[in-house]
């Protein structure tokens, strides 16, 4: 699902126009981004958590030329799925 079709699926969900949906996926997403940006953790029950977590530095090896290069640290978004979603994936699969 790209773009589009999340804000054509929330909007027939919601019965609002998809102007005002977009509006408010674009506010959504805009205040996540500052969150995290903070630090911190954003929950959702039912679905997860974004969290920030620091990567630590690592040394890699590019395969063909086996040149070793170290990779700094960086802060990267996490997501960890609720229990319940798990379950819900892993019943789509099965069935």
């Amino acid at each position: 699902m790209n773009y589009k079709e999340l804000i054509a699926a929330l909007s027939a969900q919601t019965g609002q126009s998809r102007a005002q949906t977009e509006e408010l996926l674009e506010a959504t997403v805009s205040v996540m981004t500052e969150e995290l940006a903070q630090g911190k953790t954003i929950g959702f029950q039912s679905f997860g958590n974004f969290e920030v977590r620091k990567r630590e530095e690592r040394l890699s090896v590019h395969p063909a030329t086996q040149i070793r290069t170290l990779i700094p640290p960086k802060l990267v978004v996490n997501f960890r799925q609720s229990n319940v979603l798990k379950e819900k994936i892993n019943e789509k699969s099965e069935s």
